[in-house]
């Protein structure tokens, strides 16, 4: 065991490993780097791959927050519009520790002049449309980020290499240290309710507590097939994943046509999002995935009781639209990622930096 971050229980170490410091599919980097000297130096822009649709029961506002957590921007807004806080939908969380422009639904009532007029500490309404509908969890296409990395060490001369591994191979898909908070905060609240079997009945907390548990689930089994190599290679009873999709497969054998398939990134092998029911792997995915899971067999039988829906999440993650520059003040890059995705993720298969400390997080 080692210490607890700032509150709660102890974390196991292996825990905080899978969770901070997983294996890397292309070794430790050369290049060391500062993420996050300030929010500018972390720009995302959410995209939700469909415009407002003009309906009248909601307004949908593109909102710019700096330094500042979703949750509480949702907040501010319900207060501004006059509903609950549970009324104000929004795709997904985002980094706060960074300029991001995301969407927000509100249920109509004042009118869209005012909602444009809007603005709080840390963020402002760049942009009002009608809407039929609330915007809900996970319904955007992805991301695109910007991001700067300050105070580059070792050897830079290297990154051009390591930039165009990761665009032709992609990188394990880890969720980022965000997903577990601060030095792992999260997953002290996850031992607490080990424990105690009892899980907090403030909506928000429990919802931080049941993402951090499966995603370390999920981040442990990736983290075996790092080590033994085949993140990124179908395995006999594989649940594959169809590129660009929620949509999975089993495949008891792995044929020339499926290799052919992976090897072009249209299908991924998966690893689970824990709870009941849902796609199950056999044969040899089966015995690797039991395998990693079972130091967490309890907190995956918790998982279950929880009534949270088990489904696959793919273990090869692509970037796209891969930009990126050497200059004075440091590494300037940008891509996208589909919605899910941590571009933590992508920067530590290209830079050494201290995942457990950054600043920010999901929260």
């Amino acid at each position: 065991m080692t210490g607890s971050p700032d509150e709660g229980a102890e974390i196991p170490t292996e825990w905080l490993a899978a969770a901070l410091d997983p294996p890397r599919a292309l070794g430790i980097p050369q290049v060391s780097g500062r993420l996050r000297a300030a929010p500018e130096d972390f720009i995302v822009e959410e995209q939700l791959g469909f415009a407002p649709d003009g309906g009248s029961a909601h307004v949908m506002l593109c909102v710019e927050k700096t330094d500042a957590n979703t949750l509480y921007v949702a907040r501010v807004l319900a207060r501004f519009g006059g509903v609950r806080a549970a009324d104000v939908g929004f795709a997904g969380l985002k980094d706060r520790r960074a300029v991001a422009t995301q969407w927000f639904s509100v249920p109509s009532g004042r009118p869209l002049e005012e909602w444009r007029a809007c603005q709080g500490e840390g963020f402002r309404v760049l942009e009002a449309h009608p809407h039929s509908r609330k915007l809900r969890r996970g319904a955007l296409a992805g991301n695109r980020f910007r991001i700067a990395v300050r105070d580059l060490g070792g050897d830079v001369e290297s990154l051009p290499t390591r930039l165009g591994q990761l665009s032709a191979q992609g990188v394990p898909n880890y969720f980022g240290p965000q997903r577990f908070g601060i030095h792992g905060r999260n997953l002290s609240r996850v031992q607490a309710w080990l424990d105690t079997g009892q899980l907090p009945r403030d909506r928000d907390t429990r919802g931080f507590i049941l993402s951090a548990a499966r995603s370390l689930a999920f981040n442990t089994v990736l983290a075996a097939r790092v080590t033994r190599g085949d993140w990124n290679r179908l395995l006999p009873g594989e649940v594959v994943n169809l590129a660009g999709s929620g949509s999975v497969f089993l495949a008891e054998d792995i044929d020339p046509v499926l290799v052919g398939r992976c090897e072009a990134k249209d299908v991924h092998p998966s690893g689970p999002l824990a709870g009941e029911r849902g796609p199950l792997p056999a044969g040899e995915a089966a015995a690797v995935e039991a395998a990693a899971l079972a130091p967490l067999d309890c907190l995956i039988s918790m998982l279950r009781e929880a009534g949270l829906e088990a489904s696959r999440r793919p273990l090869r993650l692509l970037v796209s639209g891969l930009e990126w520059s050497t200059e004075s003040d440091g590494l300037h890059v940008a891509f996208e990622l589909p919605r899910g995705a941590f571009a933590t993720a992508v920067l530590r298969e290209l830079l050494d930096f201290d995942a457990a400390a950054l600043p920010g997080g999901e929260e």
